[in-house]
Formats: C-alpha cells, sequence, structure tokens
C-alpha cells in the first residue's frame, strides 16, 4: 500500500485484493455486539468536505469510529473557507493540529492530489471525491459488492474479479464513480461496458480500459452487473439530451429491461437514486438491486483503508488466503 489513497489507478490488483480480504474481516466487526477495534486508537482523522456529501461522509465517520479514532468533522459552509480561505492554509492549519490522516471531498479535479503532495502537510491523504476525477473508495466498495455477489463471501477470498463482465449506463461525461470503477475493475480483471449517449462520454474514451455501447438492450443479456449512474444535472451546463422521458427510455433501467440480464446478475447503484429517470422503483426495490448492501460494504472498505495506511501493512485477515494454482 502507498502512503496515500488518491486514485483507484493507482492500486495494483495485490493492493487491491489486500483491501477487499482486509474488508471481509472488518465486516465481521458489524456483526459483534460492540462494533469497535481499538486498532486506531489515539489516531486523530479529519473528514475535510468542501462538497455537501450524505453517505461518503457518514460511512467514513462510522469506518474512523469503529476503528477507535478521534474524528474531526470539518465543513467548508460556516468555516474560514466560506470567507476565502485557500487549501492550503487550511491544510496548514490542520498541520498544526497534528492530525494523523485527512479524508477529503472537493469540487475540484486533482485537489487531493494536490494536499497529498504539497508538502503542506505531514498526514496520510484519502480521496473522497474530487471534482469528476476520482473516488477510490466508492469503486473499493462496488467491487467488494460484486465479489460477494459474484465469487462468494469467504470463496472470494483472495480472488479479483476476472472475466466479470460489468455494464456501466448513464453519466459517464461528469461521474468519478465511473472512472474510478473502470480503472479498478480493469485492475481486478473484469472486462468493462460502458453505455452512454454519445453526448454524456468524455472526450477520449477510447483511451480508457473499457469497450462503449449506445445499445443498452444489446449489453444485458451478456452482463454480470449492470451499474446505474445519476444524471448530475448540477454539474450540466448545456442539455446533454432532449428530454428526461427520452434519455429514460433509451438508458433508464426498468423492469422490462431488467429481466434481459442473465438470472445471477446484479444490479447497482451508488447512490443518490432519482426514481423514474435512471431507475425505476421496481427494480431499485428488487432483491437483485444492491444499493443498500453497497452502503453497508462502504463502511467496510473505508475500515479497511484507514486500518492499512493508518494501522499497519499486514491484513486483518484471519483466514489462509489462496496460492499457487488457486491464485488468479
Amino acid at each position: 500500500m502507498q502512503r496515500h489513497l488518491i486514485s483507484a489507478a493507482d492500486l495494483t490488483r495485490d493492493d487491491a485484493v489486500l483491501i477487499l480480504d482486509t474488508a471481509e474481516e472488518m465486516a465481521r466487526v458489524a456483526d459483534r455486539p460492540i462494533k469497535k477495534l481499538p486498532t486506531l486508537r489515539g489516531r486523530t482523522i479529519v473528514n475535510l468536505f468542501f462538497e455537501d456529501s450524505t453517505r461518503t461522509r457518514i460511512s467514513f465517520e462510522a469506518a474512523e469510529k469503529r476503528l477507535s479514532a478521534d474524528v474531526i468533522n470539518f465543513s467548508a459552509k460556516g468555516s474560514s473557507v466560506s470567507k476565502g480561505e485557500s487549501l492550503k492554509d487550511t491544510a496548514q492549519t490542520l498541520e498544526a493540529m497534528g492530525v494523523d490522516a485527512v479524508v477529503i471531498r472537493h469540487g475540484a479535479s486533482g485537489a487531493p492530489y494536490r494536499l497529498a503532495n504539497s508538502g503542506w502537510i505531514d498526514a496520510a491523504v484519502i480521496n473522497a471525491g474530487d471534482g469528476t476525477h476520482q473516488h477510490p473508495t466508492q469503486a473499493l466498495l462496488d467491487a467488494f459488492t460484486m465479489r460477494r455477489r459474484l465469487v462468494g463471501r469467504d470463496a472470494g477470498l483472495g480472488q479479483d474479479l476476472a472475466g466479470k463482465r460489468i455494464t456501466i449506463v448513464g453519466d459517464v461525461l461528469h461521474s468519478r464513480v465511473a472512472r474510478s470503477n473502470v480503472d479498478l475493475l480493469h485492475t481486478l480483471g473484469a472486462e468493462v461496458t460502458l453505455v452512454a449517449p454519445p453526448t454524456l462520454l468524455p472526450v477520449g474514451i477510447e483511451t480508457w480500459p473499457c469497450e462503449v455501447s449506445y445499445d443498452l438492450d444489446s449489453t444485458l443479456p451478456k452482463c454480470d452487473a449492470v451499474m446505474m449512474l445519476r444524471v448530475q444535472r448540477e454539474r450540466m451546463n448545456a442539455a446533454f439530451f432532449p428530454t428526461e422521458r427520452e434519455y429514460s427510455r433509451r438508458y433508464g433501467l426498468d423492469g422490462d429491461r431488467m429481466a434481459k440480464l442473465p438470472e445471477h446478475a446484479i444490479v447497482m447503484h451508488p447512490g443518490p437514486m432519482v426514481r423514474g429517470m435512471e431507475i425505476t422503483a421496481e427494480v431499485a426495490d428488487s432483491g437483485r438491486c444492491t444499493a443498500i448492501e453497497q452502503v453497508a460494504n462502504g463502511v467496510s472498505i473505508r475500515m479497511a483503508v484507514l486500518y492499512l495506511l493508518l494501522g499497519g501493512n499486514e491484513p486483518a485477515v484471519t483466514h489462509t488466503r489462496p496460492t499457487g494454482s488457486e491464485e488468479k
């Protein structure tokens, strides 16, 4: 493991599998009467959120507290940032407090990288989402969910997602979740297909390690998991499709489309879901949809990342990992 977690592209296969295996052990903590470990007692972690967040912020805070860390929550609203304080000055203030790790979400792509490599702060930096760039812990929790559902829990230890076919649908242009998932799933051996209107695909998409399709119906029968993305209107400054109804007709997932999936296939969504737009209530509330599982798995993944960055380099896994010919 490197000192910081800035991008899913920075993770090797071994790094990613180590995090997934460690998260499996962390998930068992949730089944205990007392859901805490003393691993990070005495460590101070700051959640530095310049953008609004519900799931990610609460998930990180829960993970930190379950590892017994001291937690400081920082919101840009109502802070000196709203008065014009720079990221550098904020970082130097945190450095003066002696923090051990900073979990940062920022609207500017590259802000976590800048913080980690600036010399402003001597702490581990974890990217909780930067602009339209990266969201590595989201990709990890998505991969963790896929591995549990498609490979199996104990059987999946030490395994990657080799040969699994994943379809990601929707607003790829504005999605840091899509970018992170393409990077990580490729590293883990999965075959990724992006499905979106041409206007919602970024320039240079042909260099990404994935396939591109404009026809959702043709990809569904041959995928193991389909991930629906929210249309991020707050990042749009132009009309990227004619109407919501037209978008939903061509790229939304309803009961009829879900029926085209193989029996074992799962439906994923990073949240928040816009029901009736990219996904219908029938699909969102079905047993195939893993949206709530993804939220729960996010705590385990973030515990694993914090443990490995701050607690030690050995996994908290007590099981024997496959070796030799069993390793994929």
